[in-house]
């Protein structure tokens, strides 16, 4: 779980705070994945299509790249499209229920922090194979990363805990946790946000998901994070890759991340962020360094990182 906190901004802890709760018009296929009729018109299918062969036009020329590298270059693409706060939340505000089978939420024409992270790494995977990109093979992608275990069942079977999204990805080898290697601090803070701010999450007014989300925290206080310190960020500089993906740490009691990007170094080799910010409303990539970036944000504490891996 992430919460959008900006360099500079004047939010308050209440807005931070407030309902996750909010309008998305994202696609959603509800479960299970079924078979669609193409639409020529469909924005987000025509952009699957033309980024991944883009891509793929790009990488038979530079086949060394790396996962991180492709998903970089699809962000490159995904620049000026808008950011949408709590897409995933839509379904609840449309009358859905937290139980049962979440649906999943899938688009290409609009992200918040996380959904932008996971869609380039998609998009990425999906190119790297063969055939017609499809729709449902991109929603697969997603599924594997969203979802504990890759699998898809309830609200909290989704990983609303960045670091967790972080460590779950690493057992089933999408990504390479970094934090111990670039010297990582441990942090052994309890995860407890969301229950302890339940009004905020919807889905938390039912008796039985907010216990599932409880007994998930509980878990969670038995893997704690490494943290490469705020002001250590300058030192492993030049260890870290373009679309090396980052959550920002934060002091923030019972949380571990409020936002979550990629690493990009443009082509001075000069390391910036590739994100969907809540400040500017689009997908951009910072005009400041990564650690002027970090350096900036009210209450961060530094950087998590992991290096996404070719399958």
């Amino acid at each position: 779980m992430t919460i959008n906190q900006e360099p500079n901004t004047s939010l308050s802890r209440r807005d931070l705070l407030r309902n996750v709760a909010s309008a998305a018009a994202a696609l959603a296929l509800p479960p299970p994945l079924t078979a669609r009729v193409w639409v020529a018109e469909d924005p987000d299918r025509e952009r699957l299509t033309s980024w991944t062969a883009a891509l793929r036009a790009k990488c038979q020329s530079r086949r060394d790249d790396s996962l991180g590298s492709d998903a970089i270059h699809v962000g490159e693409l995904a620049q000026g499209t808008p950011y949408r706060p709590h897409t995933l939340e839509g379904y609840l505000r449309s009358g859905g229920s937290p139980v049962g089978r979440e649906p999943l939420t899938l688009s290409l024409t609009q992200f918040d922090c996380v959904t932008l992270v996971e869609s380039c790494l998609a998009v990425a995977r999906v190119a790297d194979g063969r055939g017609v990109p499809t729709w449902e093979r991109f929603g697969r992608e997603i599924e594997l990363m969203r979802y504990r275990g890759g699998e898809r069942r309830g609200y909290a079977s989704r990983l609303h805990y960045f670091s967790e999204w972080i460590s779950d990805g690493e057992k089933r080898g999408l990504v390479r946790d970094l934090g111990a290697e670039l010297g990582g601090v441990v942090d052994v803070r309890p995860l407890r946000f969301m229950t302890e701010h339940r009004g905020s999450y919807p889905a938390l007014s039912h008796g039985a998901v907010f216990h599932e989300m409880a007994e998930v925290e509980r878990r969670l206080g038995h893997s704690p994070r490494r943290v490469v310190a705020r002001r250590r960020i300058p030192e492993v500089a030049d260890r870290l890759e373009t679309g090396d993906v980052l959550g920002f740490a934060t002091s923030i009691g019972g949380l571990d991340v409020t936002h979550a990007a990629f690493a990009y170094r443009d082509a001075r080799g000069t390391l910036r962020v590739l994100h969907a910010p809540l400040s500017g409303g689009v997908v951009e990539v910072t005009h400041s360094t990564l650690p002027q970036y970090v350096a900036a944000i009210k209450r961060a504490t530094g950087i998590l990182v992991a290096r996404p891996i070719r399958g």
